[in-house]
């Protein structure tokens, strides 16, 4: 991928999409194709593939999905699966008539099975049943990876798919409605310090275990793997029982009260933590294990406390 390569970033206004548009812009890439929500809707076939024949971009990044936390997953998962398919079968078919050189699709942890091993390597992908909370979303991101196996099969494409783990980070949604766990408890932690409440609900019993990477390392890890060289890229198409699958992770995790408490500490509020189990704990314990890509000389440079205090600014600043 050259400098003036013709670089396509699917949903860069996305938290991770955005975090890619960044990376590639501090790099140097100067013929970025990006559209908003409003310029291109991905769900639309024939908007896509005119898109496609117009832009021609050389090297895309599938960064677009409908995403949401635990709640949003489990309430609305015919949303979550029509959107989902339906966006990366447009881009990932389009991509290949136009012919692109090479795709990076964007997937998530929760492809993996409820009660993997841990760590969680590639191929313990389709070894057991899904956690049934977002199961939806799950099946549709499986279905990308498919997709990315199948057309390098028949047509030869270089096409691969990389599973972040939990992202947090500038641009990310803090509606308590619809949010990933980190954001929202960013929110909650800033809304009960400002109104001197006593205490802070967190959803769940607080013991499931979660990984977290900061946006901004997920896309020097998504840039360095679309500008490998032929012949390592071709290994990573190869992959895992013959998937085009790699994991991005930090490889520490910790439970979603230690969460809690480390999110209080950088926003400042010293109050108590109370765990409403009514609400859904979803997997157990998700994390990756993401030593395929640490071999390719890639690890995260932001720390969660770090992390939290850049978001939490992100946040502020809204």
């Amino acid at each position: 991928m050259e400098l003036n390569s013709r670089v396509y970033v699917a949903g860069h206004r996305g938290l991770a999409g955005s975090a890619i548009s960044r990376r590639l812009a501090a790099g140097g890439y100067r013929n970025l194709v990006t559209r908003s929500h409003a310029e291109l809707e991905l769900t639309d076939a024939l908007a896509v593939r005119k898109f496609f024949e117009t832009e021609k971009p050389e090297y895309v990044f599938l960064a677009a999905a409908k995403v949401g936390g635990i709640l949003a997953n489990r309430d609305h998962p015919a949303e979550f699966i029509h959107s989902n398919l339906a966006i990366q079968t447009n881009v990932i078919h389009e991509a290949w008539r136009s012919s692109v050189k090479r795709l990076v699709f964007l997937g998530s942890s929760c492809i993996y099975p409820r009660d993997c091993p841990q760590p969680i390597k590639e191929e313990y992908l389709l070894t057991g049943p899904l956690e049934s909370s977002n199961r939806a979303y799950a099946i549709a991101k499986i279905s990308g990876v498919e997709m990315c196996r199948s057309y390098n099969h028949q047509y030869g494409t270089h096409y691969l798919a990389a599973m972040p783990t939990n992202l947090y980070g500038p641009g990310d949604n803090y509606d308590l409605a619809s949010s990933h766990v980190l954001p929202a408890l960013i929110r909650k932690m800033h809304e009960a310090k400002t109104r001197g409440l006593k205490s802070v609900t967190v959803w769940g019993s607080g013991s499931p275990r979660r990984e977290f990477l900061y946006s901004d390392d997920m896309a020097d890890a998504c840039v360095a793997l679309m500008t490998l060289p032929d012949n390592a890229f071709g290994e990573l198409l190869r992959g895992a029982d013959g998937l085009p699958l790699i994991n991005i992770g930090s490889g520490e995790d910790r439970t979603i009260a230690e969460l809690a408490q480390t999110v209080a500490s950088v926003i400042g509020f010293r109050g108590a933590m109370e765990f409403d189990k009514t609400k859904p704990d979803g997997t157990p314990r998700k994390l990756l294990d993401a030593s395929r890509l640490r071999n390719l000389g890639w690890s995260p440079r932001v720390n969660l406390e770090s992390g939290i205090a850049a978001a939490y600014k992100d946040f502020l600043a809204r």
